[in-house]
């Protein structure tokens, strides 16, 4: 759907296979129902094939094959499995995928749903690399509400809202380097004055779900999606971003500041990342594209809701011409 010219175009190619996980550009991260991974294009034929699961290679996991449909991961210990986990399916699959514009290098993050290790690889690689989120990770770090793939850059927002930053361009045995900020405490978010909590209070506004972004410049923002309990589905955001004086290693409070404006960029939640906002290609600025809260997680009670909320106005833009259509899921993406 282009909101453009407000028309649905259809591609050539049969997708009715896949499993859609994540976007970079007009190239998509996909899985079939053999739990084999691809990167396709969706405008022409063109698909590269990803390593098996299987050669998933980590210190602390192993991946099997469970018949034509299902994969299951054993917990090691010695190179002797201490542990034989549930078969997962394709439906249990969570990804992220960056390409790069110039020379077509990509790399693929994924994980099983509520996991504790994430899978990785880069082009040329013939099998996956092991990132562990809870054993051998600093207690501060552990855990995943969300992740942003940006470039060689994963942001992982760890369970106690502290900030993961790994860079997964390195040459070492690992593959990865732990490059995060050392902070004392977790990020807290300021209080509300006595009048929004009466607001909010008043649309019975809920907090549905947190998740993290990343602007342009590298900034991480903490996202707060609000679901208020009215006849018609609404929803609202509120963006904060860690206080500069937080840097000094003396600062012992971690504090958010409420980030009010993006400026001349729009947030794809989607994607995760904030791009320059083009009126040529429909994209507003100080908005945020969405189609629901949780990416990384799976809720049955999950609304899909394709809009556009604007940061300035706390509005939202719904698109008429979707309505006719009754889409199972669907994610925002940038073709260029």
């Amino acid at each position: 759907y282009n909101p453009e010219d407000g028309r649905v175009y259809e591609p050539k190619s049969d997708f009715s296979g896949y499993r859609f996980l994540g976007s970079s550009g007009k190239w998509f991260l996909v899985v079939d129902s053999r739990m084999k991974l691809y990167i396709i294009d969706v405008f022409s034929e063109k698909r590269i094939e990803l390593p098996p699961l299987e050669s998933f290679k980590g210190s602390l996991f192993k991946i099997l094959r469970d018949g034509e449909e299902n994969v299951k991961h054993m917990q090691m210990a010695d190179n002797d499995p201490i542990r034989d986990e549930f078969p997962h399916a394709a439906e249990d699959l969570r990804g992220r995928l960056w390409v790069e514009d110039k020379n077509g290098n990509y790399v693929v993050v994924w994980q099983f749903e509520k996991n504790q290790f994430l899978g990785f690889c880069r082009t040329g690689d013939d099998h996956y690399r092991e990132i562990p989120t809870q054993l051998e990770v600093q207690r501060e770090l552990r855990g995943l509400y969300d992740m942003v793939l940006k470039g060689y850059n994963l942001y992982v927002f760890a369970t106690r809202e502290f900030i993961r930053h790994l860079d997964l361009s390195g040459q070492d045995e690992d593959g990865f380097k732990d490059v995060s900020e050392k902070h004392r405490l977790p990020m807290w978010m300021p209080s509300m004055t006595m009048k929004e909590r009466e607001r909010m209070k008043q649309k019975r506004s809920i907090p549905s779900n947190k998740g993290i972004a990343v602007t342009r410049a590298g900034q991480v923002l903490l996202v707060y999606t609000f679901d208020l309990g009215t006849s018609e589905s609404h929803r609202m955001f509120r963006l904060y971003k860690r206080d500069p004086k937080d840097l000094d290693p003396k600062t012992l409070d971690t504090w958010l500041l409420e980030v009010h404006s993006l400026g001349d960029e729009a947030l794809f939640l989607d994607l995760g990342i904030t791009v320059p906002a083009d009126h040529t290609l429909g994209i507003e600025p100080n908005s945020i594209y969405f189609t629901r809260g949780d990416r990384i997680r799976h809720k049955e009670s999950s609304c899909l809701d394709i809009c556009v909320f604007n940061l300035i106005t706390k509005t939202i833009k719904r698109f008429h011409g979707l309505s006719n259509f009754n889409f199972y899921d669907a994610q925002w993406f940038l073709p260029s």
